[in-house]
């Protein structure tokens, strides 16, 4: 399989080891990643606060510079990335007016048929032979909480988040997602059922309504420990940053201890596929998962 791929910024920096590990895991399974030439920011936030147009170009400039190198389909990794593209395609879709007006700020022809993709989309695509045959690892010790956040499955009409590829397969869940569950499940990890799947955890205002943050991010927290995970599993930088980073900030405002594990859901598959820890950036974490993952790393 080979696909566009669009990192964005935060995979190239603050988010870098969900880049590295899910290079690592692609190429485990064949899976050939070509990095879009010229891609740009996606606009994120920002530019949805500032300008509906602003929102809507950058993605689709970015979705025609896919098609200008002869990509059909593109893997957009960060939630806030895959999300403003998702969009823009369903809005350029529903609204000619606004494609064309997209067409005239990006100077560029685009034909709107490019498909836009989750890893966890593509792990569903993948022949559930091939990822058995890639795990080496026992990792049954990892109890993880699945974490999706607000964005991957929402607004679920433009969203249109996939639970199969079988012909009449339906779209997952967008309240209780099970792709993320099933992917970790194949590669033997133990998936716990829990109650905070797609709840917000607070997103960038955490740099303006710190408060707020920290309590979202306590109930996620508290609720995986409940359920007696040892990880959370993530597939946003955003949600990482918060419930990794802050994760010593929320035990000393709640006065409880957490000492979760916060890991992108591509390091634990490469963990079961044997990835040198190194290649999965496993020390990039604030918390650290060297304890939980003690008897992962010496098997």
């Amino acid at each position: 399989m080979k696909y566009g791929y669009y990192p964005g910024c935060s995979l190239h920096s603050t988010g870098a080891e969900y880049d590295v590990s899910f290079r690592a895991v692609a190429e485990k399974l064949g899976i050939e990643l070509d990095e879009i030439p010229g891609w740009m920011c996606c606009g994120t936030s920002p530019a949805h606060a500032s300008s509906h147009l602003l929102a809507v170009a950058l993605p689709v400039k970015n979705l025609a510079l896919a098609e200008k190198a002869g990509k059909s389909e593109i893997v957009v990794p960060c939630a806030a990335c895959f999300s403003r593209f998702k969009i823009a395609l369903y809005e350029t879709h529903q609204n000619p007016g606004l494609l064309e007006e997209v067409k005239e700020v990006i100077d560029s022809p685009f034909e709107g048929k490019i498909k836009v993709l989750h890893p966890l989309e593509i792990m569903e695509k993948t022949d559930e032979d091939k990822i058995n045959e890639a795990v080496v690892k026992d990792i049954s010790g990892i109890k993880v909480a699945c974490y999706y956040g607000c964005l991957i499955t929402r607004p679920h009409k433009a969203m249109a988040f996939s639970a199969g590829t079988e012909p009449g397969s339906r779209l997952d869940d967008p309240e209780y997602p099970m792709a993320m569950d099933r992917t970790l499940g194949k590669c033997g990890a133990t998936v716990l059922d829990w109650s905070y799947k797609t709840d917000c955890c607070g997103a960038t205002f955490s740099l303006t309504e710190t408060d707020a943050v920290l309590r979202l991010c306590n109930k996620i927290l508290e609720n995986a420990r409940a359920v007696g995970a040892n990880v959370i599993a993530v597939a946003c930088p955003l949600c990482h940053a918060n419930l990794d980073t802050r994760q010593a900030e929320i035990e000393a405002e709640f006065k409880t201890r957490y000492g979760i594990p916060i890991l992108y859901f591509t390091q634990i598959m490469g963990l079961a596929f044997g990835i040198e820890p190194e290649k999965l950036a496993l020390k990039k974490h604030l918390v650290s998962p060297e304890a939980v993952l003690e008897n992962v790393l010496k098997a």
